[in-house]
């Protein structure tokens, strides 16, 4: 077989398949075969490129030169031109060519880890996941290791949920370990709710075994025997690729009775959840896991010694479970090295809003806030000012421009009165109103109160209305007051993280952006809208 002198990555996820890259394939291939390259042009169907917002994104390597917004009819012209006469097309490159950072440099820039495989390997393909070390890490456990020895490894690592609590993993298995109670589960949380964070999706899109193995370490080093994947149900290329690396596993005798000839025995399934934002939290995960209402549980008891049907529960997020691999592969002294002290590895994050590339990046665990905006988010586009980030999610904190030197990692974080979250990252510039964007984060949790508790079901809809009449020019300053007494009050009376969670953009947003409050107040112009009062008709 002729080696290939060229190859052509397409990612293929969500929005990509939106954007049609399955008639861009197939239009791909007739021009590579007309233009008589075929056997000189591998063409690979991969996961995320990391890039968003650009359709259809696909990678000429090894120039390694990235193509957004890509349609059919102009697939033929980037054969001609680059793949056949060698010469790049500027003005589909991404960015414009007069852009000082290029896509290929962000990739350069990041540690990745978790993300290791996403981009380059075919993630529907077994073998090609084995090829790069997959379920080497297994059969080093399974081989040389007992089940304890794989806990205190990833006790040893450092690893702390990616979820957003940072509870140390190595510490959540030896408790299901020792807990009472047969039989034991392994849970992923794939239910990602948070608006402008999808990370787990595009994990699970581009790298599925990956936490297929995740999960049947975290089994054996637990003593579990069965396990569940969570999914949020509008995940459609996520559920189908996460089942389809399933039955692979199965196939080749890495799921089921007798792993890798080694004894031990465990099998898993994907269970889509119905879209419901709280049961992102784990005690309301399991009970619509079980069939229930998906609402949350009075804790304690906890997962790890009463969870799922009653018994001993490892729930870890897929960005957690993803990194278990890595660790037992690479062992744990090498995952120190990455990242600080206290929270080592790195960090998934997706990059939204004002900047030029937003998408999806891997830093270690410490990077400046600044580094993601600037070195990985590109900056902001057309020499517009920073004026806010969002970090974390809608339950994250909005953070001011002098914040940017930040260090991401659960510590730093905290002198902040931020929080790592969901790992979303969402850019502002100037032109972005903070009472509105508030209020867009207050309506998303008066939605998705499950209604269980008063504080939360009562509380957010005090505070959807409370910031209506501010928009409205109404309230006074006692409003402001009001909002954040509120929102104190449901930290600590709430049942879940839902309603505990609300105070930190509401706080945040009210210290770092308190005039833009005050001007809607007052009547006067909004410092971003230009917006006086407003005068409510009808």
């Amino acid at each position: 077989m002729k080696l290939a002198r060229a190859h052509v990555l397409i990612g293929v996820d969500d929005e990509a398949r939106l954007a049609g890259v399955e008639d861009i394939i197939r239009t791909l291939h007739t021009s590579l075969e007309q233009a008589g390259l075929a056997d000189e042009i591998q063409v690979v169907e991969t996961g995320t490129l990391g890039v968003s917002g650009h359709g259809v994104v696909l990678v000429v390597y090894p120039e390694g030169i990235y193509y957004g917004d890509v349609t059919a009819d102009i697939v033929p012209h980037i054969v001609e031109e680059h793949l056949f006469k060698g010469r790049p097309v500027e003005s589909l490159r991404l960015p414009s060519a007069t852009a000082a950072v290029r896509p290929s440099e962000v990739y350069r820039r990041q540690t990745r880890v978790v993300l290791r495989n996403c981009g380059v390997i075919d993630p529907g393909n077994i073998d090609e996941y084995i090829a790069a070390g997959g379920y080497e890490a297994l059969g080093k456990s399974l081989g040389d290791m007992r089940p304890e020895e794989v806990v205190a490894e990833i006790k040893e690592s450092g690893l702390r949920g990616r979820g957003g609590a940072g509870f140390p993993t190595g510490l959540k298995w030896e408790l299901v370990r020792r807990a009472a109670g047969e039989p034991k589960y392994v849970v992923c949380n794939a239910d990602e709710g948070e608006p402008g964070t999808f990370k787990d999706r595009l994990i699970l899109e581009g790298d599925p075994h990956k936490l297929v193995e995740g999960m049947v370490l975290c089994a054996y080093a637990c003593g579990a025997s069965q396990g569940f994947v969570y999914i949020r149900g509008e995940y459609g290329l996520s559920i189908e690729r996460i089942q389809g690396a399933i039955d692979q596993a199965r196939d080749y005798g890495l799921l089921g009775r007798d792993i890798m000839g080694s004894g031990f025995a465990f099998d898993m399934e994907v269970r889509p959840g119905a879209g419901a934002y709280v049961c992102g939290e784990e005690t309301s995960l399991l009970e619509s896991l079980e069939g229930k209402r998906g609402w949350p549980r009075m804790r304690p008891p906890y997962p790890v010694t009463f969870g799922l049907w009653g018994k001993p529960t490892a729930l870890n997020n897929v960005e957690t479970l993803a990194n278990v691999p890595e660790i037992v592969a690479g062992g744990a002294e090498w995952y120190k090295q990455l990242g600080t002290a206290a929270c080592t590895g790195t960090k998934v994050y997706t990059i939204l809003g004002h900047v030029r590339f937003p998408g999806l990046v891997e830093v270690e665990m410490g990077t400046p806030l600044r580094a993601l905006v600037y070195d990985l988010g590109g900056g902001l586009p057309d020499g517009q000012a920073l004026k806010a980030v969002l970090v974390g999610g809608a339950a994250g904190a909005f953070v001011t421009p002098q914040a940017l030197d930040v260090r991401m990692d659960y510590e730093s974080l905290r002198n902040w009165a931020a929080a790592l979250g969901s790992g979303a990252i969402l850019v502002m510039d100037e032109s972005a109103c903070l009472v509105d964007m508030l209020g867009s984060v207050l309506r998303f949790f008066r939605h998705e109160s499950c209604g269980q508790c008063v504080p939360c079901r009562a509380g957010t809809d005090r505070l959807v209305n409370i910031l209506e009449g501010i928009r409205r020019g109404q309230g006074g300053a006692s409003a402001l007051e009001e909002l954040e007494r509120i929102a104190a009050t449901m930290q600590v009376a709430s049942l879940c993280p839902l309603g505990q969670s609300v105070l930190l953009p509401v706080h945040t947003a009210l210290t770092g952006f308190r005039d833009e409050f005050v001007a809607h107040i007052e009547g006067t112009n909004c410092p971003a809208c230009s917006r006086g009062r407003e005068v409510a008709t009808g």
